[in-house]
């Protein structure tokens, strides 16, 4: 099975290239070249490290659980809670097609189709794909809007919870159908539009948490943004008394248009499927080749590590990182998002702080990076300290949400430990 598909860029739809896929058997490949159009353009870049421009084609091999597609376009592809989306909707239209008496093709869904189910609307970042026909996958069909407004929020919250306890029916499928994310995770979550018109993620509490998950989020989001990091806007929303987290996009400017954005892991040219540990000093190195602000960028990559640290958001891979494209080839630091206290879980970062320090999340390992970092001790006092006030507010701050004493008391691990007061000992040395 081959196919051919072309690659667009934002609002305006660019040319950028053309996608090449091939499945014989179990074996997938695909190779992308960029047109001599975008090769031609004053302002074209190359969309990942990994593709530079060049003509002709640049393949790309599936290996072991990694991405048939070069690493810019594998970030666009649905997330793991979108992937079962789409596999329970493929086997309950083919379960349909039986009963209706129609001959059904025993064809699995293959790489190409779960790029393709991405609804073209609410694609993360700025690459869009156009099949053989002319049409960007997913348009919208008629009568259906690509990303619902938060006046649906009751139905998809049902919807997901129906996926999660294996109830939904073909309806429920239908409705989801497109509407999942690219950033990440099995948790249910939804592309839907805010009430001031701007595309938001709403994640929805799963029937499986044992605390309040998504408030969780929400406050560590609020605890960024006071500890002065480049947050995503946050803010919890009441559904049918459930608590959605409604995590403003970051990839579109206030008037819709689109904004290219790569995870760490394609701005490394890391293949995270292999077992080996990256680094943070990796994403320095990552933003000193190919940063547009390379010393703001640094540093706020280290206040990150330290907020991290202080809140036990360990859950920090390298998908849990990105970037912004600002102008030939140069790259920002993406407002941070999925920031997550995680007060059950052993205090170990899945991104090392460097290849010496291991995974512990301490104050000893953030301060041996400081000369890594070009960051003088001062600067480290003072971030350590706007950091730690912050996070030292934190059950304030979950009040103010609306938290109850015993939600909060269910997260008083992640941010109540020793490397609190490692951090203000840090701060208040001379």
């Amino acid at each position: 099975m081959k196919r051919t598909i072309q690659v667009m860029m934002g609002q305006d739809a660019l040319p950028v290239g053309t996608l090449h896929f091939e499945a014989v058997g179990a074996r997938q490949r695909s190779a992308f070249a960029y047109a001599d159009s975008w090769l031609k353009r004053a302002d074209r870049f190359g969309v990942e490290p990994g593709l530079p421009l060049v003509a002709g084609p640049q393949f790309h091999r599936k290996a072991g659980e990694n991405s048939v597609f070069h690493a810019a376009i594998a970030d666009t592809e649905p997330d793991g809670w979108a992937k079962r989306v789409i596999m329970r909707d493929h086997a309950q239209r083919r379960q349909e097609a039986r009963r209706a008496g129609l001959e059904i093709a025993s064809t699995q869904l293959n790489a190409v189709d779960f790029l393709l189910a991405v609804d073209d609307a609410s694609r993360v970042g700025a690459l869009r794909f156009q099949d053989e026909q002319g049409v960007f996958c997913r348009a919208s069909e008629p009568g259906r809007r690509t990303a619902p407004p938060l006046v649906e929020l009751s139905r998809l919250l049902a919807a997901s919870h129906a996926v999660e306890t294996d109830t939904a029916t073909a309806a429920d499928l239908a409705y989801l159908r497109g509407r999942g994310t690219s950033l990440g995770g099995m948790r249910p979550k939804c592309t839907v539009v805010d009430d001031d018109g701007h595309l938001a993620i709403g994640k929805f509490p799963s029937m499986q948490d044992e605390r309040a998950v998504t408030k969780g989020e929400v406050l560590a989001m609020c605890l960024a943004k006071a500890a002065g990091i480049r947050a995503a806007d946050a803010r919890l929303v009441v559904s049918d008394g459930q608590p959605v987290a409604l995590i403003r996009r970051f990839d579109r400017t206030a008037n819709g248009r689109r904004l290219m954005y790569v995870s760490s892991a394609t701005l490394l040219g890391a293949d995270t499927t292999v077992v080996r540990e990256h680094f943070y000093t990796e994403i320095a190195d990552a933003i000193r080749v190919h940063g547009a602000e390379v010393s703001n960028d640094i540093e706020e990559l280290w206040r990150r590590m330290a907020f991290s640290i202080l809140i036990t958001n360990v859950d920090d891979h390298l998908h849990n990182h990105g970037f912004l494209h600002q102008h030939h080839g140069q790259w920002r630091l993406a407002p941070a998002f999925d920031l997550n206290p995680f007060p059950e879980r052993a205090r170990e970062l899945k991104t090392w702080i460097s290849a010496d320090t291991g995974p512990e999340a301490t104050i000893d390992a953030l301060m041996s990076v400081t000369g890594y970092f070009r960051i003088s001790l001062d600067q480290a006092r003072r971030i350590l300290t706007e950091v730690e006030h912050a996070v030292s507010h934190w059950r304030d701050h979950g009040r103010t949400l609306g938290m109850k004493d015993g939600e909060l008391e269910a997260f008083a691990e992640a941010f109540e430990h020793p490397e609190r007061n490692a951090a203000r000992q840090v701060a208040a040395s001379a």
